[in-house]
C-alpha cells in the first residue's frame, strides 16, 4: 500500500487552489491552479489500500485506484499511467468531468474526508502526456471487419476506441462539425480546454480510427445506408432531448434551452463566428435548474457579464453532511459549491415557478414564482406568495428525456422505450441484429463515467458479434431487462 500511517498523519484533504475569481472570470481556462507535487504525495498517502475497497463499487470503470494512488505516493507515474489506462481510456476527461462516486465510495470517508482520487487521477494523466507516455496502440492485426459509430461523446470515442485496438475498421460520425459530442460543445472551457481532446484524437486517428464529422445520419446518409455499409453498428448518440417547462408566455423571446445557450457560447470560445450566439453581457438571466448544466449556464454568463445571475431551484436546499437516509458507500445528495457558484449569482431553494412575464413587443421581461409548497409527495407554488423577479433571459437547465433523433424511428425499426431512450439487452444488442446501444441513448442522461465504461462494454459486445469470442474487457452489462428479439 502507499504509506502505511498516512490517513491518520495526514487528516486532512487538499487540493490544488482555483484561480483568483476576477483573474479568471477574465478568460475561459480552466479554473485550477496547477497542483502542488508534495500535496499531492501526501494525498496519494492517504489511501488505506482496504482489504475491500469500496473505491471500486463506486467506480463503473472500476479504476485500479489503490494501485495509482500507491504509484504515485513512490513517485513512480510511469506505470501509474498504464494501470489508470488499463480500465479507463480517457482519465483526462473523467478526472475533470466526473463528479467522482469512487470518493463517497471511499472507505477512509466514513470518518474522514476521502482521499482525492478524482485529483490523483488527472494529475497522473496530465504528467503522462507532458512526458510523452501517451503513444498510440495499433491493433496486432486487422479483422476485415467494419464498425460505425454514431455519435462522438465519450461513450462512442470509448467503444471505436478498443474495437480500433481489436483489429476492426471503425468510422465515427458526428453530426457537428467537431469530433467530441458534449465535451467539445456542451462543456465549457473553464471546467476543460478543448486541447485535452484533440491530443486524444491524434492518438486515436495514429491508432487507425477514422473520424467523419459534419456527417449527420438520418439527413446526409440514411440510417439503412449505415446499417448495410458496415458489420455492425453502435448507436452513441446521446440523450439530448431537454425536458421543457411549459407555462404560460413559454412563447416569449429570452427563453432558452440550456444547450441553446452553451453550444454557440462554446463555439465562439473556439474561435467561430456565431452571429446568432446570446449574449448575456447587463442582462438579468435566471436559470432554472440546480444541475451540473445549470452552472456550466452560471459560468458562461459571469464571463459574458451578466449584469445578475439567478439560480432557482424547486425542491430543498440539499443537506451539508450525509443524513441517515444517505449512508456510506452511496453517493449523497449533497449541497455543493462548484467554481461557478463561488463567482457569483444568488441560488434560490423551494421555488416554483408560475408564469413567464413578457413586454408589448413579446420579449421577456419578469418571471413569477412562487414559494414550493410540499403537499402529499408533490410540489406546488403555495398561494399568496406569488412575486416576480426580473429577467431578459431564462434558461431551462431541467434535464434530459432521451434521444432527440426523430430520424431514427422513422428510417429504422429499432425500439424505443417511453422514456426516449433505445431498447437493449443486457450485451448493448437492440432489436435489429448487429446493431448496439451505448451510453446516454440507452441509459438516459447519466455520467460521464458510466458513458466511457458503457463504451469499453460495448465494444467487447461488438467484438464478440464479430469475432465469437474478445479479449476486450468488460466492465459493465447493460442495467435494462433483456428484451425478446
Amino acid at each position: 500500500m502507499a504509506d502505511p500511517t498516512g490517513f491518520i498523519t495526514v487528516p486532512e484533504r487538499e487540493l490544488p487552489a482555483r484561480r483568483p475569481v476576477p483573474i479568471r472570470l477574465r478568460d475561459w481556462k480552466e479554473v485550477y491552479e496547477p497542483g502542488d507535487a508534495e500535496v499531492l504525495h501526501r494525498q496519494a498517502g492517504r489511501c488505506m489500500d482496504c482489504g475491500v475497497p469500496f473505491c471500486h463499487h463506486g467506480c463503473p470503470l472500476g479504476n485500479l485506484i489503490p494501485e495509482w494512488n500507491d504509484l504515485v505516493w513512490r513517485d513512480n507515474f510511469a506505470e501509474a499511467s498504464q494501470r489508470l489506462h488499463a480500465t479507463n481510456n480517457f482519465p483526462e476527461f473523467t478526472g475533470r468531468l466526473c463528479p467522482a462516486p469512487c470518493e463517497s465510495a471511499c472507505v477512509l470517508n466514513i470518518n474522514q474526508p476521502a482521499v482525492t482520487i478524482k485529483q490523483v487521477e488527472v494529475s497522473i494523466i496530465d504528467h503522462a502526456f507532458d512526458e510523452g507516455w501517451v503513444k498510440p496502440v495499433e491493433p496486432s492485426r486487422l479483422t476485415g471487419k467494419t464498425v460505425a459509430v454514431v455519435g462522438s461523446g465519450p461513450a462512442g470515442l470509448a467503444a471505436a476506441q478498443q474495437l480500433t485496438r481489436a483489429g476492426h475498421t471503425v468510422a465515427v460520425y458526428e453530426r457537428d462539425d467537431r469530433i467530441g459530442g458534449l465535451l467539445r460543445y456542451g462543456i465549457p472551457d473553464f471546467k476543460m480546454e478543448k486541447h485535452h481532446i484533440d491530443r486524444r484524437l491524434l492518438q486515436m486517428e495514429a491508432e487507425g480510427t477514422r473520424f467523419r464529422p459534419g456527417v449527420n445520419i438520418g439527413v446526409d446518409i440514411t440510417w439503412s445506408d449505415i446499417y448495410e455499409r458496415y458489420d455492425a453498428v453502435v448507436v452513441a448518440t446521446g440523450a439530448l432531448a431537454p425536458r421543457d417547462l411549459a407555462l404560460p408566455g413559454r412563447h416569449l423571446d429570452g427563453i432558452h434551452f440550456a444547450m441553446d445557450y452553451l453550444v454557440p457560447a462554446n463555439r465562439r470560445v473556439a474561435g467561430d463566428s456565431v452571429p446568432d450566439a446570446i449574449d448575456v453581457s447587463g442582462k438579468h438571466v435566471i436559470i432554472l435548474g440546480g444541475g451540473d448544466t445549470g452552472a456550466d449556464c452560471l459560468g458562461t454568463a459571469h464571463r459574458q457579464g451578466a449584469a445578475s445571475v439567478t439560480t432557482l431551484a424547486i425542491g430543498r436546499q440539499p443537506a451539508h453532511e450525509r443524513t441517515e437516509n444517505m449512508p456510506w458507500p452511496t453517493v449523497p445528495n449533497l449541497f455543493e459549491v462548484a467554481s461557478a457558484h463561488e463567482e457569483g449569482g444568488e441560488r434560490v431553494y423551494t421555488i416554483s415557478t408560475v408564469e413567464y412575464l413578457g413586454d408589448d413587443n413579446g420579449k421577456l421581461r419578469a418571471l413569477r414564482v412562487a414559494e414550493t409548497d410540499f403537499v402529499d409527495g408533490k410540489r406546488i407554488p403555495k398561494a399568496g406568495t406569488e412575486r416576480e423577479i426580473p429577467a431578459d433571459f431564462v434558461f431551462l437547465a431541467l434535464g434530459f428525456t432521451g434521444n432527440d433523433s426523430e430520424t431514427i424511428s422513422e428510417q429504422s425499426e429499432l425500439a424505443f422505450r417511453d422514456d426516449g431512450t433505445l431498447q437493449r439487452d443486457s450485451r448493448y444488442s437492440t432489436n435489429m441484429p448487429g446493431v448496439f446501444v451505448a451510453g446516454d441513448a440507452g441509459r438516459g442522461a447519466s455520467l460521464i463515467v458510466w458513458a466511457i465504461a458503457e463504451g469499453r462494454a460495448v465494444a467487447a459486445a461488438v467484438d464478440t458479434y464479430l469475432e465469437g469470442t474478445t479479449l476486450l474487457p468488460s466492465p459493465v452489462l447493460a442495467t435494462d431487462k433483456p428484451i425478446s428479439l
